[in-house]
């Protein structure tokens, strides 16, 4: 079968499998999606909690399915950490998938470091080579990919499914916790001891590249600290957006006031 009907199948399949998973725990989405795609699923993690929790239950559960992680060069040590601490009390191994040297270099020599201060659309370029054009490698071959996403985190995740089609992508997009709240992500991390980023001990509810996270003030926006200089509505990196654009000229510069670069 070829790739595209591949695809063409597994899309007009999604209604049947929002039937088969409806009602269903988030171990037992993680149980459904190994046995329906067994090699041809793998879940994306970012560090982030809810992908703690994904990892512990795969554990538990014993269900072998592969787990990778953007590598954009500009992580946070305590992510590192966290990575190892995975794989040694897990026995999860985390696949790192790295941006292509040459568009890194280009795009710096270009727009300079620290691009992703000056516009939306330079940051979204960083994004595009750290994150989306990895993620593409991370996915291929596969059918299903597997997310930490919850509706609650943030406006751009309103109206998430369980089980969606990533048009982008060309697969299904399986989100096991779409329902739970930050309240159940962290009583499952303290109730079946799971390594967890430390920042988060340091008022990050959300981690991604260093340069762009920080902390935030108790109960603000989970995602608030995320490339705080733009609107909410811009706080998505393409991973999850049904945008894909790699944009080469800035819109114009954004005033973001005094930047915290530590």
């Amino acid at each position: 079968m070829s790739d595209t009907a591949r695809r063409d199948e597994l899309k007009a399949q999604i209604d049947e499998f929002r039937r088969q998973t409806a009602g269903l725990s988030a171990a037992e989405t993680l149980s459904w999606a190994a046995t329906a795609f067994g090699e041809r699923v793998t879940v994306a993690s970012s560090l982030g909690a809810e992908d703690q929790v994904l990892a512990h239950m795969i554990s538990a559960h014993g269900l072998g399915i592969g787990v990778f992680t953007l590598d954009t060069g500009r992580m946070f040590n305590e992510s590192y950490e966290l990575m190892a601490a995975t794989e040694r009390e897990l026995g999860v191994k985390i696949r790192p998938y790295f941006p292509d040297a040459s568009q890194v270099e280009q795009m710096v020599g270009e727009r300079g470091i620290n691009l992703f201060y000056d516009s939306v659309e330079l940051r979204k370029r960083c994004c595009h080579v750290r994150k989306v054009e990895p993620l593409r490698r991370a996915l291929a071959g596969h059918d299903a990919w597997i997310t930490g996403l919850r509706r609650s985190q943030s406006v751009t995740r309103a109206s998430l499914e369980t089980i969606e089609w990533d048009d982008q992508n060309g697969l299904l997009k399986i989100s096991p916790l779409a329902d739970w709240s930050e309240e159940a992500v962290w009583n499952y991390i303290r109730e079946n001891s799971v390594a967890y980023n430390k920042l988060h001990d340091r008022g990050f509810p959300s981690i991604g590249c260093a340069p762009c996270t920080r902390a935030v003030e108790p109960g603000a926006d989970p995602r608030s600290g995320r490339w705080w200089w733009e609107q909410p509505e811009h706080r998505e990196c393409g991973l999850h957006t049904t945008e894909d654009a790699a944009p080469d000229q800035p819109a114009g510069r954004i005033a973001i006031g005094r930047l915290d670069l530590s």
